[in-house]
């Protein structure tokens, strides 16, 4: 799950359930050839598909597998292979706003499947844009507190072309435009620093609170999206306490 700050252990526990890697390379292969195909094989060129390679790195993808995924994207290798893009905005329990980005070869399966997960998650689709004016797009890096100071935190991030550093759960949260993630990106790691995690998000405008029934409802639906084939990213501006993390 991404989309806010508080859910820095929320991405630990997620990052575990993709350690089945057969699915979580197969998620990032579907972004490297869509982008590919979509802006060209060259990633200084397209930023799209350098932030899939990134993703793919991420998850230990091989080298070989991601040059594959982008000859298949540009024609090169011929796969049979084509996905179309789509987006599905809704309602969790709670009220939590949800967005589902995915990628498919088959629109008249994926639609079905998201509406029925909805439905048993205790939420409901709805039409397109019906949330997603509550979010905006930002790169975000989480910088663990224990290893930087405030001020120096400051400094670094700022010199680098951040926007902003605020402290979220035990970690600096440095956000950026999306078009200066890769130049915040290495100015970080020219000052030496260390991320935890580093990404281009739908970030809410505002949060919905949530307690701990509706918290598990909430992950429970999430996971269930997470684990679908066509699903690429889930993004809900829920805000879970972390006394409320603690208990599940």
């Amino acid at each position: 799950m991404a989309g806010h700050s508080k859910w820095a252990n929320i991405k630990h526990r997620k990052a575990r359930q993709d350690s089945i890697r057969g699915k979580a390379w197969s998620k990032c292969s579907r972004a490297i050839i869509v982008a590919a195909k979509n802006g060209g094989g060259d990633p200084d060129a397209n930023l799209t598909l350098r932030y899939a390679i990134d993703e793919a790195r991420a998850a230990n993808m091989p080298k070989d597998t991601i040059e594959k995924a982008i000859r298949k994207g540009t024609g090169e290798l011929t796969s049979g292979e084509s996905y179309e893009e789509l987006r599905y905005e809704g309602y969790g329990p709670g009220g939590v706003a949800i967005i589902v980005d995915c990628l498919t070869d088959n629109q008249n399966r994926t639609a079905p499947e998201m509406r029925k997960i909805f439905e048993k998650g205790g939420g409901n689709l709805g039409k397109p844009g019906a949330v997603a004016y509550g979010f905006t797009q930002r790169g975000v890096f989480l910088v663990d507190a224990s290893k930087v100071g405030e001020e120096e935190i400051m400094e670094k991030a700022l010199d680098a072309g951040a926007e902003d550093v605020a402290e979220s759960g035990g970690a600096w949260e440095i956000t950026c435009a999306p078009a200066a993630f890769h130049q915040v990106r290495d100015g970080l790691e020219q000052h030496g620093l260390a991320f935890e995690s580093a990404e281009i998000t739908w970030a809410p405008n505002s949060t919905v609170a949530c307690d701990t029934e509706t918290a598990e409802k909430l992950l429970r639906l999430v996971e269930t999206l997470e684990e679908n084939d066509d699903v690429q990213k889930v993004y809900t501006n829920a805000d879970i306490p972390d006394e409320v993390l603690a208990k599940l």
